[in-house]
């Protein structure tokens, strides 16, 4: 008895290997796939074809037109460059895939069209939104779309879609499941064209965190994927929240 419940125990970690983060959140969904955990969600993805299609036109697949942003995109960005102390007063949270995400009307994402939101400040709180947001969309049927217009291109973004290509996607909230929420965040690093954002992730296991690098590129915010696919950085427990900017959920 002793030993099976030991074995259990030992069975529930590290995070990124537990079932019910896996299936928490879009995010998490992305961390079984980068991580070639892919138990959870089996069976080939049958949208490939209607989604090529997509991703061919859309906001940003294109070059920037009108001062460095794409049509149609406005934001405040006079915050400057210093890593953010507290959220924004005009956070809101909206339901995404299978996550529930912060949106701010004044840092972004300020359009939704179809799949993509898109349109972030051009500041670390800008970098932040689109650091929870764009991870959270791949576990859709619109991955590809979102991919080819809000991740870097180059050879990580090839080893994604290879990669999430043998997936299927989930769009709908599993019933049952214990859901994981986006806790906080931080800025680690931001320069003009680059960012480094860590994600605070609360469940009922405790919290953990991960790293999401992104870049600015044709007038937005992108997610930057690693050489071997990933869109993030190892997921990790960590024991305090110091040092995080707290969404208060």
């Amino acid at each position: 008895m002793f030993k099976r419940r030991e074995r259990r125990l030992a069975e529930s970690g590290p995070y990124y290997k537990q079932r019910s983060w896996q299936l928490s959140a879009g995010f998490l969904a992305v961390v079984a796939v980068v991580g070639g955990v892919v138990t959870v969600l089996s069976g080939p993805d049958t949208t490939t074809a209607h989604a090529n299609a997509a991703a061919s036109s859309g906001p940003l697949a294109g070059p920037s037109v009108q001062d460095g942003r794409p049509r149609g995109c406005r934001t405040d960005d006079s915050a400057g460059s210093e890593p953010p102390k507290a959220a924004p007063k005009d956070i809101a949270w909206r339901t995404l895939g299978v996550a529930r995400v912060p949106v701010s009307a004044s840092a972004g994402p300020t359009r939704i069209q179809g799949p993509l939101w898109w349109c972030y400040a051009h500041t670390p709180t800008g970098a932040a939104l689109a650091a929870h947001v764009i991870p959270s969309q791949m576990s859709g049927s619109d991955w590809r779309t979102v991919t080819e217009q809000q991740v870097v291109s180059g050879r990580g973004r090839d080893m994604f879609e290879f990669q999430r290509a043998t997936v299927q996607s989930t769009d709908t909230q599993n019933s049952g499941t214990t859901v994981a929420t986006y806790a906080g965040f931080s800025v680690s690093s931001y320069a003009d064209r680059a960012a480094t954002v860590r994600l605070l992730i609360k469940s009922a296991q405790g919290y953990a965190a991960t790293d999401i690098s992104l870049r600015w590129s044709g007038g937005d915010w992108k997610v930057v994927a690693d050489d071997n696919g990933s869109l993030h950085s190892p997921v990790s427990a960590v024991q305090s929240t110091n040092g995080f900017v707290l969404w208060g959920v």
